[in-house]
């Protein structure tokens, strides 16, 4: 074995606070491959890779360009925008991007923005800023295609979402991709998770690599054992992993099923990974504002960019605050907010409640209190540094999340009378009439 493969097995187990001799028995060696299983399973994942892979608009690339550079850069974008994301969402985006970007040196001279309206819509918006920042190089790739197949291999039960499973995946990953051909191999192992190793109802009979999977042999031995109690036996079988895992009387083994989840025949080897219980995701409301002014189309509207490190870091939204209190201390705090981007006087006492809209994030569930207000003249001079005046065809195009888009058609359905009003605050569109501009800003007398 070549040394940087060596010492990524070695780092895996030093990750878990675990003995770094190859040859003691015990937990590292468990769930680890050793040097003839990470030759065997690379010959084997490939070979059915090159047989089953489907025809996608990055592989055919890939197979007509000659220059390795080339294959290589559009091979590592696909790996990128499939992780988290499935593969009919991430065609649309790739073929735009190869277009706009078809080799790396493209990329490198785009700006963080241009990156981030291109990604708008295909969510976890960090994977684009990681395209930038990434570098040419033979690495692994773990999504949750390969860390399915990876926990199962190797009979990992934790958590696959924690720390110390995430890095030790990583580990694995790293240990197993193929140099000679990295991108087919991480293209290869994500075919797998994604067409044979699924979550429910793997089809392992047509495993390429079922040899070298754990969870497949726990089966075996579970059916083993219950055939001899069927029949009488007094003989029994090794019931648990952890007996081939770590020596008696050892530490409980952080990668291994937890003690309070048993094995389940009904599962077969989705025991592995046996996931937690989700989270119901966090609550959390904001007061937004679109704010608008007359113009072409349908006027312009004021944008603010986001912070650069956090959720939806770098992206353009209309101006908002964490929605605190009653309405009235929402508009007090939305019009301080816009002061600050918005160096006229406001007519801040036409600040319209127009209803609310929830978007669900991978673990917040994001529900923004939708006011607005349409000026009846057009401002003069520029906008402070984070903030732009955009049309809307051009808010269509910019590096905005897709709640914002969201919050524009509540905007926009209240102004002609198509939306829904909330129904704590319900505007004139509920009455069914059409909204003028002046109508709009002003207050509507109750019939």
């Amino acid at each position: 074995m070549k040394k940087p493969r060596k010492e990524s097995s070695q780092k895996g187990r030093e990750q878990i606070g675990l003995g770094t001799d190859s040859g003691t028995p015990g937990l590292a060696v468990y769930h680890l491959f050793g040097d003839a299983e990470v030759a065997g399973f690379r010959a084997s994942l490939l070979s059915w890779y090159d047989r089953a892979k489907r025809d996608l608009p990055w592989r055919r690339r890939a197979a007509a360009e000659p220059d390795p550079d080339r294959r290589a850069y559009s091979v590592w974008v696909s790996e990128i925008m499939l992780q988290q994301t499935q593969v009919a969402t991430v065609t649309g985006y790739y073929t735009k991007w190869m277009q706009k970007w078809p080799t790396l040196q493209d990329l490198a001279g785009a700006t963080l923005e241009e990156v981030n309206e291109l990604w708008a819509g295909l969510g976890y918006y960090s994977r684009g800023r990681r395209l930038q920042e990434g570098a040419r190089k033979a690495t692994g790739v773990v999504d949750g295609n390969v860390s399915r197949v990876l926990c199962r291999t190797r009979a990992i039960g934790a958590d696959p979402g924690s720390p110390l499973v995430t890095q030790h995946l990583w580990s694995l990953a790293q240990q197993l991709v193929e140099p000679a051909r990295p991108g087919d191999f991480n293209q290869a192992a994500m075919e797998l998770g994604a067409t044979v190793c699924t979550p429910r109802s793997p089809l392992c009979p047509e495993c390429p690599v079922r040899d070298f999977c754990r969870a497949q042999k726990r089966v075996e031995r579970e059916h083993e054992q219950t055939a001899r109690t069927s029949r009488g036996s007094p003989e029994r079988g090794t019931p648990l992993d952890v007996e081939e895992c770590a020596p008696k009387n050892a530490a409980p083994c952080p990668l291994c099923l937890p003690p309070a989840q048993p094995w389940r025949q009904d599962l077969g080897v989705a025991n592995f990974p046996r996931q937690p219980a989700r989270k119901a995701p966090r609550e959390q409301r904001a007061a937004v504002c679109v704010l608008q002014q007359p113009g072409s189309e349908s006027g312009r509207f004021l944008l603010v960019q986001r912070p650069k490190s956090g959720l939806l870091a770098g992206l353009w939204e209309f101006p908002s605050v964490q929605a605190e209190g009653p309405e009235a201390v929402q508009r007090q705090a939305l019009g301080k907010a816009l002061r600050t981007w918005v160096d006229h006087p406001l007519p801040l006492r036409s600040l319209r409640h127009l209803g609310e809209v929830v978007h669900v994030f991978s673990h917040i569930r994001q529900t923004y209190v939708v006011y607005g207000l349409a000026l009846a003249e057009p401002l003069q001079g520029l906008p402070p540094p984070g903030a732009r005046w955009v049309t809307r065809t051009e808010f269509q195009a910019a590096a905005v999340p897709t709640a914002m888009k969201k919050v524009l058609r509540l905007f926009e359905g209240q102004r002609s009378g198509r939306g829904k009003a909330s129904k704590r605050s319900p505007g004139p569109a509920a009455s069914g009439r059409q909204l003028t501009l002046s109508a709009f800003l002003k207050p509507t007398s109750t019939p």
